[in-house]
């Protein structure tokens, strides 16, 4: 795909958001339900994925790990912004690669410490990129692939969220 090719699909779809915003705003949804021994299974709408606890805190490594499915959602993000937003500047790629890494220290989810918080601590994206780009080209592509990634900017900006109980039905 090049810059012309993304323009013509992307072009109608900006044009219909202008005219209606209101048909931007789109709800993403994720289902999953409680599994065998300490896992919840998920709904990706491509395969069924079993996820369980991180072998850090008694898990048997064979389930994939919530933190980890958080790392990769953000590259695989970021990695497709970073190739739409190389297409539309037409910066040529002959290969990129992108690697997150997180800090978890596991006393928070454990419940040993109320002075460790739960979560990750620091989270890294690195990106290794093979191209004849300039340095002022390669500080756009990022900038642009920072600003315009949607898990990128939900973890540096994190949204209001809400926690409701929904009662079973017979």
């Amino acid at each position: 795909m090049n810059a012309e090719d993304l323009r013509s699909i992307q072009a109608p779809l900006k044009e219909h958001y202008r005219e209606s915003p209101e048909a931007a705003l789109i709800t993403l949804r994720a289902q999953g339900r409680i599994g065998e021994g300490v896992t919840c299974k998920l709904e990706t709408g491509k395969a069924l994925v079993a996820a369980g606890l991180h072998p850090a805190t008694g898990g048997t490594g064979q389930a994939a790990c919530s933190g980890d499915m958080l790392l990769e959602a953000l590259v695989a993000c970021a990695g497709v912004t970073l190739n739409a937003v190389a297409t539309a500047l037409g910066i040529e790629l002959r290969d990129a690669s992108l690697r997150a890494e997180g800090d978890l220290d596991f006393r928070g989810t454990l419940g040993l410490s109320k002075e460790v918080p739960v979560g990750f601590q620091n989270i890294r994206l690195e990106f290794t990129l093979d191209t004849d780009a300039s340095e002022e080209q390669l500080a756009t592509l990022l900038r642009l692939t920072e600003r315009y990634c949607v898990v990128y900017q939900t973890l540096s900006h994190p949204p209001a969220m809400a926690v409701h109980r929904k009662q079973a039905t017979a």
